[in-house]
């Protein structure tokens, strides 16, 4: 696991790609003995293309729209090794399915319980928490993988009087 200073540094673990297309991240497969295939392609074209924080299951809907013989158990396989790669995170905001992006644009996420809002922050806001986290526990965070639960502005404001 890498370590809080090395997050916020490069915004990923050391050792782990940072590709920045479609063929680079082809290019690293294949240079770890990975085939190229149909789904892999439509895959990432879906990640570079799309927009952030989406579902296996909207992914592979995606996917399936050009290919539609491509099984969700084939996202849910190529998303790993994507992963293993260090070429997208996925992260839990709240209660729902995971959702995956691209590692290149790691960020934390802070989740309204009372609307749904998702709102991007950056990683440094959590270096205090991963910092105390592994000074007094011993214990190693990686902030892009968690959301923090609370309430927005929005949602708090209609409280406050």
């Amino acid at each position: 696991m890498p370590r809080i200073e090395e997050l916020a540094a490069t915004g990923s673990a050391p050792g782990q790609a940072e590709p920045d297309s479609v063929e680079s991240v082809l290019r690293l497969l294949r240079s770890q003995g990975g085939r190229i295939t149909t789904s892999r392609r439509l895959l990432l074209r879906c990640l570079f293309e799309g927009g952030a924080h989406r579902t296996a299951e909207e992914l592979a809907a995606e996917v399936q729209s050009s290919a539609p013989d491509v099984h969700l158990s084939t996202i849910y396989r190529n998303l790993d090794e994507l992963e293993r790669l260090g070429v997208v995170v996925h992260a839990h905001l709240g209660h729902g399915p995971a959702t995956y992006h691209l590692a290149t644009e790691t960020h934390g996420h802070l989740v309204c319980q009372s609307c749904g809002a998702m709102l991007e922050a950056p990683q440094d806001l959590f270096g205090a928490l991963a910092l105390a986290a592994e000074r007094d526990y011993g214990f190693t965070i990686d902030p892009r993988h968690f959301a923090v639960i609370g309430h927005c502005a929005a949602c708090v404001a209609p409280t406050r009087h």
